[in-house]
């Protein structure tokens, strides 16, 4: 018989049990969170206050920006508090409910990039039709849907992970409630509940790697067909960020997802975790920004505005005094 035990909190072991890399540790990943902070709510703040990206393009970017900051923040300021202060105990709820959100919106994120490519496939292959194709009520019923899908998946995996008795171990080789590192400390139906979490996990992944590939399939057959190279290079660079988005998210998640609980190598899986969990959405802004020439105009724009609100104010005090 296995030895069961009523679990009230859990221990993470986190990244590094070195007190020389506490600090440094620390220190990057401040500085990481700082940079999804601000790069994604400023993505956002630009979305809204330039009625030029008013797009379902922008739209979708937008939310995915939403969540980016969203899962990051279920995850990252709880680590720096670890490396602050060194308490690496989380409560059973406070454990469950980490996991839930982070489930919630790394899963919305998987149907949103399905979602872009839709766009995508929308403007290149039928650009014509786009406007009446990628509605308002499109796009709303396609972002609900990416939070809806979120909410299901995350309210089932989640579930049935601390729907089962624990073993005597509360020790979490992780540093942050992922499903595969909980689930290897329960005792009982483990083999079938991760196999449950590789059936869902397949479902959600390849439902929106099916739809991104039949999308690029007809947007690379039309790019084809552009004779001129200024419409080659426009049609190209329009699918490039979401393309390199798709290829960094995707690539982390069948390393973490898709593989069977027996052959996950912790040490890896905490790699693949601080992979996406915290640099992903610190890049994402990054990557729709820096190729983006929408972008850029709209921030200079915000940026001249912002500057000569400033120079007023200070003319204005100048001259009052």
């Amino acid at each position: 018989m296995e030895n069961h035990t009523e679990v009230t909190y859990f221990i993470l072991l986190g990244l590094t049990n070195s007190p020389k890399l506490q600090v440094p540790l620390f220190i990057m990943f401040t500085l990481i969170y700082l940079i999804t902070l601000i790069g994604n709510l400023g993505m956002i703040t630009l979305i809204l206050l330039d009625s030029h990206l008013h797009t379902p393009m922008y739209f979708f970017l937008s939310n995915l920006s939403l969540v980016d900051f969203s899962y990051a923040s279920a995850v990252t300021p709880k680590v720096m508090a670890w490396f602050l202060t060194g308490n690496k105990v989380i409560s059973y709820n406070a454990c469950a409910t980490q996991m839930f959100f982070f489930a919630v919106f790394a899963t919305a994120e998987n149907y949103l990039l399905a979602s872009m490519a839709y766009d995508r496939y929308a403007a290149v292959c039928k650009p014509l039709h786009y406007s009446t194709t990628m509605t308002t009520g499109v796009c709303a019923c396609l972002a609900i849907g990416s939070y809806v899908c979120g909410f299901l998946n995350a309210s089932i995996n989640v579930g049935d992970t601390f729907y089962l008795s624990f073993c005597t171990s509360n020790v979490i080789h992780n540093f942050f409630c992922d499903i595969p590192a909980v689930m290897t400390l329960t005792c009982s139906r483990k083999h079938i509940n991760g196999i449950i979490l590789i059936i869902i996990s397949c479902f959600n992944i390849f439902l929106a790697l099916f739809v991104i590939f039949i999308s690029y399939v007809f947007i690379f057959i039309t790019i084809s067909k552009i004779h001129s190279k200024e419409g080659y290079h426009k049609a190209l660079s329009t699918c490039a960020s979401h393309l390199l988005t798709v290829s960094i998210f995707y690539g982390t998640v069948i390393i973490m997802y898709l593989q069977p609980s027996s052959s996950h190598s912790m040490d890896a899986d905490k790699i693949a975790s601080v992979f996406y969990t915290m640099v992903i959405p610190m890049l994402n802004p990054m990557v729709y920004s820096l190729r983006n020439k929408e972008v850029k105009s709209a921030f200079k724009k915000i940026f001249e505005k912002a500057k000569l609100s400033l120079d007023f104010v200070i003319m204005h005090r100048i001259h009052k005094n």
